[in-house]
């Protein structure tokens, strides 16, 4: 890359971009209005963003609409469902509470953007709140509102996200067992792999 052509300085960058429109302004708020509210009680899925020492991370988060609880104006709470124990997210928080939420709901092109800082919980009354299938997560993390607004629909729009005619086969990528075993050099079979995974899914979504 020409260093001529790089970008390092906010003057630059403002010059470049110019003025923000005044709506994109006026529709930032610090807390959860009750428009935003419909939006987060309508997801079934969102995308959490943290830092920490080990740099950053953006987790996948899922479950029937409205997973994420809006507990107040300011609150949000989000279960932490069974994963792969790698809690990559929930260890930044440890380090940086900041976090970012990103919420995506099918058919609709608007998106919705939360920041503000999480705390990690085991509460027995929060963790009851969100059981499913008897089943209860490990913890809840309750988030601190400071900025919520929306996203304009430019992003899905381009990227024809909800076009089922633009939706990929799966056969057309390498499967995970595919991935694993080359990855490991073969220490784990690809095919027993991709074979046990649908039952694997199914007996451990909760």
């Amino acid at each position: 890359m020409d260093a001529h052509h790089q970008v390092s300085d906010i003057a630059t960058l403002e010059l470049l971009y110019g003025a923000p429109i005044g709506a994109s302004l006026k529709k930032e708020v610090n807390y959860l209005h009750p428009h935003y509210r419909k939006f987060i009680e309508a997801a079934p899925f969102a995308v959490l963003a943290t830092s920490g020492p080990g740099g950053l991370d953006a987790s996948p988060r899922g479950d029937p609409a409205g997973f994420v609880h809006v507990h107040d104006n300011k609150t949000l709470l989000l279960p932490d469902r069974r994963g792969n124990n790698r809690i990559d997210s929930l260890r930044n928080i440890l380090h940086d509470p900041k976090v970012a939420l990103i919420f995506l709901l099918p058919g609709i092109g608007e998106t919705l953007r939360v920041n503000g800082r999480g705390t990690i919980t085991t509460d027995p009354d929060l963790l009851a709140k969100f059981s499913m299938d008897g089943k209860l997560p490990l913890s809840v993390l309750m988030i601190e509102v400071d900025a919520v607004f929306f996203q304009c629909s430019r992003a899905i729009l381009r990227s024809q996200l909800w076009n089922p005619a633009s939706h990929i086969d799966r056969g057309t990528l390498p499967s995970t067992g595919t991935i694993l075993h080359d990855l490991s050099n073969a220490e784990i079979d690809g095919p027993s792999y991709d074979a046990a995974l649908p039952e694997r899914l199914k007996s451990g979504l909760y």
